[in-house]
């Protein structure tokens, strides 16, 4: 736990964005995508366990994270990481993670499939990957969907913004950045209005976009997650410490960004108030998640 975070309670930290650092996300789910996305930014995809992120974690002060289900398969043809693994682990640690679905909207059983994961294997939430997953949000063949969510009382991630998948391929793999324009979620939050949403990610290159759909709509949040503090344009971190103090929320995308790098750089190269901190390092997620 960096230093200068005096006035923050690490046990209750909570990074939303979390992904399995396992060969069922980067390898098996991830695929041919994943790996341009290693090679464009010079990383490789190493894997290791459960015990080990758990314990990274813990070194770094964080005391919980969403762990992120992921279903791209009609899109991609690569293979799920199944909802039923994703409970699995979260039952394995109970009191560390929260465990998410996905749900690939353009299968045929997605509603079905929705209404299993909370009331079968009591999962907290859901993601989408828009990009991945190949589909507009706001195109009106997903509003089942968004409804059955909607009534099941639980929240949603929706990708904002550019993804590193496919970087530097031909075509990008095919995959459309469009699909994570935040303003196509703006109207699926202006329709479901009992839809809590989070879009993960500053949205770059639409970050104001993102500024003004957290300000205008109530059940609409975001995360830092996917950019080290210090990248971050300078407006949305002026926003998380004034106007949307209340909306904005700490993530990572582990295993991409690593808790210990996240949070040196929120120390050194933030100056938010010890209030300020806690908002955004665990108080609004304990709210959204529905944990305090």
């Amino acid at each position: 736990m960096p230093q200068d975070l005096p006035g923050v309670d690490e046990e209750r930290l909570i990074d939303t964005h979390a992904h399995q650092p396992t060969s069922e996300f980067l390898h098996d789910a991830g695929g041919q995508m994943m790996e341009d996305a290693a090679s464009k930014f010079g990383t490789n995809l190493e894997t290791w366990d459960y015990e080990t992120m758990r314990e990274e974690y813990r070194e770094a002060g964080i005391g919980r994270a969403v762990l992120l289900g992921w279903d791209a398969e009609t899109n991609t043809g690569n293979p799920p990481v199944p909802n039923d693994y994703v409970a699995e682990v979260r039952d394995e640690y109970p009191d560390f993670f929260v465990g998410f679905g996905s749900v690939d909207p353009l299968k045929d059983d997605c509603v079905e499939e929705a209404i299993r994961c909370v009331d079968d294997l009591d999962l907290s939430g859901f993601k989408f990957q828009q990009i991945a997953q190949g589909f507009d949000p706001s195109d009106d063949a997903h509003d089942e969907l968004w409804s059955t969510i909607e009534d099941l009382g639980v929240p949603v991630v929706f990708h904002g913004g550019n993804s590193t998948l496919g970087a530097g391929s031909p075509g990008g793999r095919g995959l459309k950045i469009r699909h994570a324009n935040p303003m196509l979620i703006d109207e699926v939050a202006a329709e479901h209005p009992d839809l809590q949403i989070l879009i993960a990610h500053p949205a770059f290159p639409w970050e104001k976009e993102q500024l003004a759909i957290c300000q205008q709509k109530g059940n609409v949040y975001m995360d830092l997650s996917g950019w080290l503090p210090r990248y971050v344009d300078e407006q949305v971190l002026q926003y998380a410490g004034s106007l949307l103090s209340e909306k904005v929320m700490f993530g990572t995308d582990y295993p991409m960004l690593r808790p210990e790098d996240w949070l040196e750089s929120f120390a050194e190269d933030t100056e938010y108030d010890e209030e300020t901190q806690r908002k955004l390092l665990f108080e609004n997620a304990e709210e959204f998640l529905g944990l305090n």
